[in-house]
């Protein structure tokens, strides 16, 4: 299975972009997690077929309503442990 880690920069905190995350993976199939990080970023892990994870990573740099997407650095991962797309806790 394919996995991208994506920290993504920019007004993304407070404003539902997890939440919004969840639907799009789980509309495109997309396995992993969303989670905020202490210093203001939102950073997700992807996994699932390629064109769904480059669907997601492409609407990640629009975001939901009010986000204001600066960057989004992308890597290689190892693909989740867990089946579905979900929030986890906050670091």
């Amino acid at each position: 299975m394919n996995a991208k880690r994506l920290v993504i920069a920019g007004k993304v905190q407070g404003l539902g972009y997890r939440d919004w995350m969840v639907v799009k993976a789980r509309e495109l199939g997309v396995s992993g997690w969303v989670r905020n990080r202490a210093d203001g970023t939102v950073e997700a892990l992807i996994a699932g077929d390629i064109a769904a994870m480059e669907e997601l990573s492409r609407m990640c740099r629009r975001g939901p309503r009010m986000a204001e997407v600066s960057s989004i650095n992308e890597e290689i991962a190892d693909p989740p442990t867990e089946p579905g797309f979900h929030r986890v806790a906050s670091v």
